[in-house]
């Protein structure tokens, strides 16, 4: 019996770890060189699409850091847009929070629509 708790304990352990570990999304090297703009991409630009970064709040809880919580999810949305070929970001929005959020972590998100502009 004491063997079946102990082995129980070591997995859950094992998993909270893992999931602890990645609390917050890493920057790529290419992820880097997208950056976020206020004003609207000129025609030199191309929309490609548009794209939602993501940090899950689960372990932190909403009491967690909050900076850190949108900056994991800026760090996705440059991520993604990178892989999209982009390297601008606008209009980027961040649902509010609603009465769930208060109860139960849900995730920090952020969306922008994603350009590639000239260098």
């Amino acid at each position: 019996m004491r063997v079946k708790v102990s082995a129980g304990m070591v997995v859950a352990a094992l998993l909270l770890a893992g999931c602890s570990s990645s609390s917050s999304n890493q920057l790529t090297a290419a992820g880097q060189g997208v950056r976020f703009v206020e004003e609207k991409p000129g025609a030199a630009c191309q929309l490609v699409g548009t794209a939602t970064g993501e940090q899950s709040n689960w372990l932190s809880g909403q009491q967690g850091d909050e900076g850190g919580s949108m900056r994991g999810a800026a760090n996705d949305l440059r991520n993604q847009a990178a892989q999209m070929g982009g390297n601008v970001i606008y209009g980027v929005s961040s649902p509010t929070q609603n009465l769930l959020s208060s109860f139960v972590p849900t995730a920090s998100k952020m969306t922008g629509q994603v350009y590639k502009c000239p260098n």
